[in-house]
């Protein structure tokens, strides 16, 4: 059975084709899939950095929410809200 981005259980990873990369030039994380390119704030860096597949969301929220001191259900509310937005882009695999 295949997990969703609403499953805590659900290890998102970066599409096929997509990769987060520090541009030197421009000094800044980017977000590279074919024909496009997202900047990457500090936050979406330290989120997108745990999608490798095999962490699982619930691990990702538990790990920002103690390396930040946030409250746990911020962090999972804001780390859902930009895979969700990734996913619907396909830039993140549900």
């Amino acid at each position: 059975m295949r997990t969703s981005h609403t499953d805590i259980a659900w290890k998102p990873c970066l599409a096929r084709g997509v990769r987060l990369k520090y541009d030197e030039t421009r000094r800044e994380w980017l977000l590279l899939a074919p024909e496009r390119v997202i900047k990457a704030d500090a936050i979406a860096v330290e989120i997108l950095k745990r999608c490798d597949g095999t962490a699982t969301f619930a691990a990702i929220v538990d790990d920002l929410a103690a390396q930040f001191s946030a409250g746990r259900a911020r962090v999972e509310t804001d780390v859902r809200a930009l895979l969700e937005e990734l996913a619907a882009k396909r830039m993140v695999d549900v």
